[in-house]
């Protein structure tokens, strides 16, 4: 895993071009430096409120996009150390998460956000671990 922190994510503001009949959203090309090969691709649904953590992959990178709605997303790393990072419509950009960071993120649009993961490796059940919500001392509440 290395020494990665929360520090090491970086968050790439993406395009949104307008065209007639609905946008195109950027997300991840070959070229970016971001991209760390291609794994698989899902989509999550997020709901308004709604709480996913905690959860942390030792191989997985991740490339977080909202292209409908917003989340607020939380990480911490080995050391103790919080970032936080809303993204979403009115903030389309990127989350590059590198191996070893705890996460969970929060609905913050109603009714319902859209959240994008390209990972660099398939979904493997035995490379990620998880707790619960109360395990971190953090403060949900918006």
């Amino acid at each position: 895993m290395g020494n990665l922190g929360v520090a090491d994510i970086t968050v790439t503001q993406l395009r949104r071009v307008s065209v007639s009949g609905g946008d195109v959203l950027h997300i991840l090309k070959e070229s970016d430096l971001e991209f760390m090969g291609f794994g698989e691709a899902y989509f999550s649904l997020v709901e308004f409120n709604a709480v996913k953590a905690w959860k942390r992959h030792m191989r997985m990178t991740l490339n977080l996009a909202m292209p409908v709605g917003r989340a607020k997303f939380v990480f911490i790393d080995d050391g103790g150390a919080i970032r936080e990072e809303v993204i979403g419509e009115n903030r389309y950009a990127r989350l590059t998460v590198p191996p070893g960071i705890w996460f969970g993120f929060q609905g913050i649009y109603s009714p319902t956000s859209l959240l994008l993961n390209i990972a660099d490796i398939p979904h493997d059940p035995k490379e990620v671990e998880r707790r619960e919500l109360s395990e971190f001392a953090y403060n949900w509440e918006m």
